[in-house]
């Protein structure tokens, strides 16, 4: 689940894959049987329109943006408003701070480097209950170098609603306390395979330190297309080492632990691996 947008963070990580990535609703592998009728009492009926994604592009002297979503979230009218609605806050922000920043670059004599940001938005998984999705994202700001960050969401399909992954559980401690020693042990275990070292959390430096892992990206995710059965902490950039070593994605099963953490209204939408 290693996202790191370049345009361009986003979110909202995986992701939540075994491999890092999620399975996606599954296409119908046959055509639809089609009902026979007399010739002269059926006429050929238009096929509906497919619902379409979305995805901007812009570029100016002044900064660069680019923003994108499934058309699994344009099907849905509330959660294509919200992530619409994202898409013109960020480039709105995005515009006022580059003509800022240009005007005191003029200022102080210095030369301007155009901004940029991005953040493209993917499913993590496709439920009967639920869309999960997460951002990749990156921004630069003009030093010297950008940062990469990331975004998850769920709609709710029987709200028709628009939540956090963190909103489905009693509270950020108690999901924090459910998958704490799994998430250091498999984030010990990446940064051990990067460095080339056994890290030592006990030694001092705080690359070497666990995280909380509910202060990161959490995306949930599904192997059986069903119930969430797995979640992702999407860890960006100086979280848990330094740049060069990049994001950390870790997958983690869902347990007897992060159940008790479900709210009770969420549980049946749970299972454990």
């Amino acid at each position: 689940m290693k996202r790191i947008v370049v345009l361009a963070g986003l979110i909202f990580c995986t992701a939540c894959g075994d491999s890092g990535s999620e399975p996606r609703a599954p296409s119908s592998d046959g055509a639809d049987a089609v009902a026979s009728a007399p010739a002269l009492a059926m006429e050929s009926a238009a096929p509906e329109p497919t619902p379409a994604g979305r995805s901007e592009k812009v570029s100016t002297a002044l900064y660069e943006f680019e923003y994108a979503y499934p058309a699994a979230a344009g099907a849905i009218p509330g959660l294509k408003a919200a992530l619409d609605q994202r898409l013109d806050t960020a480039r709105r922000e995005l515009e006022q701070a580059s003509k800022a920043d240009e005007a005191e670059a003029k200022k102080s004599g210095f030369p301007y480097r155009p901004h940029s940001f991005g953040a493209n938005w993917k499913v993590v998984t496709d439920l009967p209950g639920w869309l999960s999705l997460s951002a990749d994202s990156y921004e630069y700001t003009g030093g010297a170098h950008g940062m990469s960050f990331f975004d998850s969401v769920l709609w709710d399909r029987r709200a028709n609603a628009v939540r956090t992954p963190l909103d489905l559980f009693t509270s950020k401690g108690a999901l924090s306390a459910a998958i704490r020693e799994p998430f250091c042990a498999a984030l010990d275990k990446e940064r051990e395979k990067r460095r080339g070292r056994p890290v030592n959390r006990a030694g001092g430096d705080s690359f070497d330190e666990c995280i909380d892992p509910v202060e990161s990206t959490v995306i949930l995710g599904s192997s059986n297309g069903r119930t969430f059965n797995r979640l992702g902490v999407l860890v960006g950039p100086y979280a848990a080492g330094p740049y060069a070593e990049g994001t950390f994605d870790i997958t983690l099963p869902v347990t007897a632990a992060v159940l008790e953490a479900v709210k009770p209204a969420y549980r049946a939408d749970f299972s454990a691996r």
